[in-house]
C-alpha cells in the first residue's frame, strides 16, 4: 500500500445531476484501491449532517460551502484527499473556499463538470428538474436560479462526451501530475 502525507482537496463544481458524485465515488475507488486515505464530502449528506437549517439563500449557500471548505481543508492537511462533490453555484464563495487551502499550504483543485443542463434534466437523478418544470420546486440552480460556471477550473469535464472512467482517470491524471497523489 502507498502511504502518502501530502492531501488535497478536490472540488467538483457543476449543475444538479452533472455527473459530480458519481466522478467522485469512482475516483475514490481507485484511489482507496491505490492503498490511500480518501474521503468524500457529498453535498447532500453534508446538508444533512452539518448544515441542517439552512435553505437555498444565496448567504446560506455560501455558508454551507465555508463550512464544507473548512472540514475539507481539515481533512486534507492530515494527509486526505478529499473529494468534494457539490455544486457550488457562486464563484466568489468557491474562491473563499481556494484562498482557505492556500492560506493553510493545502493542495486545492477546482473541477467543473460541465455537464449541459439539457443532459441534466434527461438525467434528473433526485427528480429536481421535473419537479421544477411542474411548478413544485423554485430555486433550482442552473434554471431558475443562477450558476456561474468556473472561468478557468483545474479540469474540466464534459460527462456527455465522456464515460465515467474516463472522466475519474482524466482527474486521476491531473492529481498525480500536480504531485497531489
Amino acid at each position: 500500500m502507498t502511504e502518502t502525507t501530502a492531501g488535497a482537496t478536490v472540488w467538483l463544481t457543476g449543475l444538479p445531476s452533472a455527473g459530480k458524485t458519481t466522478i467522485a465515488r469512482a475516483l475514490a475507488g481507485r484511489l482507496h484501491a491505490e492503498g490511500r486515505r480518501v474521503e468524500v464530502l457529498d453535498g447532500d449528506e453534508i446538508r444533512e449532517f452539518l448544515s441542517a437549517g439552512l435553505g437555498f439563500s444565496r448567504q446560506d449557500r455560501h455558508t454551507n460551502m465555508q463550512r464544507i471548505g473548512f472540514v475539507a481543508q481539515l481533512l486534507a492537511s492530515h494527509g486526505v484527499t478529499v473529494l468534494v462533490p457539490v455544486i457550488a453555484p457562486y464563484a466568489d464563495s468557491r474562491e473563499a473556499v481556494r484562498k482557505r487551502h492556500q492560506a493553510h499550504g493545502t493542495g486545492y483543485v477546482e473541477v467543473h463538470v460541465a455537464t449541459p443542463v439539457e443532459v441534466c434534466s434527461v438525467r434528473d437523478v433526485k427528480g429536481l428538474y421535473a419537479r421544477q418544470a411542474a411548478g413544485e420546486l423554485s430555486g433550482l440552480t442552473g434554471v431558475d436560479d443562477p450558476y456561474e460556471a468556473p472561468a478557468d477550473p483545474d479540469l474540466r469535464i464534459e460527462t456527455h462526451e465522456q464515460s465515467v472512467a474516463e472522466s475519474a482517470a482524466a482527474l486521476h491524471a491531473l492529481l498525480e501530475e500536480r504531485g497531489l497523489i
